[in-house]
């Protein structure tokens, strides 16, 4: 891998935009139609979640969404040498003020969203924009030079990366006002706690991380919604989904941030990680 982050991520990442995505168009030439890189998964993903669609609107949705994947795939390696003003002209937070009343009275917030449209822009992005320290909680890669490349990179404009193991004596030790960003759309260990629900016109486990921390902590849950506005251009926007946690029957937050999820990728579908096998867990008998 440290040879590939020298000879590939690394020029890729100092090259022009205007050749980044020449690059991409090529890769979606390779990837998509040569090596076909999980085109199965995509196609069964996209067909259970879209039963009404024809097979033309499918395939369209297909090819919308290996295009847009390779963009942001050779855009995540710009974002190894991006400046921290081109960051914020990138990822533009349209209304950071909703934050400003729980900094001013002192307290943190959960923000929750999934892996739709350009996340790691928003690594580089927020925290530029928010009174609140940004925190992301990560797994650790296997490669401990790609892990330590990953962390620099995202945390490079503000953002504390806190790995898994970390994170109780962090915020036992933090008296940092703090942001904490979940991406709780992935498909969670057998070893996980879940919540099951209906999500894309299936039954899903759905990580109960958000839920279980805003509770612990009695913590509002804020909803972060990625728009593309074009290539390697987004829009971030976020509203209240959860005020007290406290008042909130049991998987009334997980039901809300999932619920807001479908919403915005029923809305454009394309911008969502549809190579991701996301159910892959399936419910057993002793699941509740």
């Amino acid at each position: 891998m440290r040879l590939f982050y020298y000879l590939v991520i690394k020029p890729i990442s100092l090259l022009p935009w205007s050749v980044v995505y020449g690059i991409s168009n090529l890769l979606y030439l390779v990837g998509y139609k040569i090596i076909r890189y999980r085109v199965s998964v995509v196609h069964k993903n996209l067909t259970n979640s879209f039963p009404d669609k024809s097979p033309s609107e499918i395939k369209q949705l297909q090819n919308d969404f290996y295009r847009h994947f390779c963009d942001i795939m050779l855009e995540s390696f710009k974002i190894f040498s991006i400046s921290e003003k081109e960051a914020k002209e990138r990822f533009v937070a349209l209304n950071p003020e909703i934050l400003k009343p729980y900094f001013d009275r002192g307290q943190s917030v959960i923000l929750v969203g999934g892996h739709y449209n350009n996340w790691e822009m928003l690594a580089v992005g927020l925290d530029c924009y928010i009174d609140h320290q940004s925190v992301a909680i990560y797994h650790r890669m296997k490669n401990e030079f790609m892990n330590e490349k990953a962390l620099q990179s995202r945390s490079k404009y503000g953002l504390k990366m806190i790995s898994r193991q970390e994170v109780k004596d962090f915020f036992a030790q933090s008296k940092d006002l703090t942001v904490t960003i979940f991406g709780a759309d992935q498909s969670p260990s057998i070893a996980k706690k879940v919540y099951w629900t209906n999500f894309l016109n299936q039954e899903t486990a759905v990580m109960f991380g958000v839920e279980k921390f805003a509770l612990e902590k009695n913590l509002p849950v804020v909803y972060g919604a990625i728009s593309k506005v074009k290539r390697g251009h987004y829009e971030f926007t976020m509203e209240v989904l959860i005020e007290d946690p406290s008042q909130c029957a049991h998987g009334e937050i997980t039901e809300a941030h999932t619920r807001r999820l479908e919403k915005q990728i029923l809305e454009d579908p394309q911008y969502w990680l549809w190579s991701h096998k996301r159910w892959k867990r399936k419910r057993k008998s002793e699941d509740t």
